[in-house]
């Protein structure tokens, strides 16, 4: 059986967005999140169009930019949506293109604790949008618990804490500076030394 995703863009020719070097930015249809400021509800809608695509066929369209990826140290970054939710598609592309370009996952760890173990052996990097480490204020925001996502974090603090950076937003109506303290907090005392911490800019 082939292991077909859905692909809701493919952003070429990034410069210090997405990790390291020049990336390519590829965004998965799937989320189990439904945050309330979502910055890519195409990601979930109903409505959404996705193109679905095989490992082989997503190389194809990537490969031009391998020169870029080996000069820059740059590589292919999966957002969404949730990356982490098509792990036999993300194994499979990885056996194409070897080590040779980054991998990066942007991801709310919000998937199966055995997602996350295999995602472990194809990553460089993971880009963790923790949102906030409150549960009560995480499930007011994203509409979920996040138990799941602070046991994947617990998982990666044992296996790859210098491959980890959380971001951490201060969300308007949602937490405070003073929440976002206490969320850093907690994550440095798991281990973790990479933050990347902002305002979301909430259109109006």
């Amino acid at each position: 059986m082939m292991n077909n995703a859905k692909i809701i863009g493919i952003s070429r020719l990034r410069m210090g967005t997405d990790g390291k070097g020049i990336t390519t930015l590829v965004g998965f249809y799937g989320c189990p999140l439904r945050c309330k400021y979502c910055l890519n509800p195409a990601s979930f809608s109903p409505d959404a169009n996705p193109r679905i695509l095989t490992p082989s066929q997503l190389y194809d369209e990537v490969k031009c930019d391998s020169l870029y990826f080996l000069s820059t140290g740059g590589g292919v970054t999966f957002g969404g949506g949730e990356p982490l939710l098509n792990m036999d598609f993300l194994e499979e592309f990885k056996s194409i293109v070897g080590d040779t370009w980054r991998f990066t996952a942007e991801t709310c760890l919000s998937v199966a604790e055995e997602n996350v173990k295999r995602a472990i052996h194809i990553f460089d990097e993971f880009v963790v949008d923790i949102k906030d480490t409150n549960p009560d204020i995480y499930l007011a925001y994203t509409g979920k618990s996040n138990n799941l996502a602070l046991e994947n974090l617990k998982l990666l603090a044992k296996a790859v804490p210098s491959k980890v950076i959380i971001r951490l937003p201060l969300i308007k109506d949602y937490n405070t500076e003073a929440d976002v303290r206490k969320s850093e907090d907690l994550l440095r005392s798991m281990g973790f030394e990479r933050f990347d911490k902002f305002v979301y800019r909430v259109k109006k």
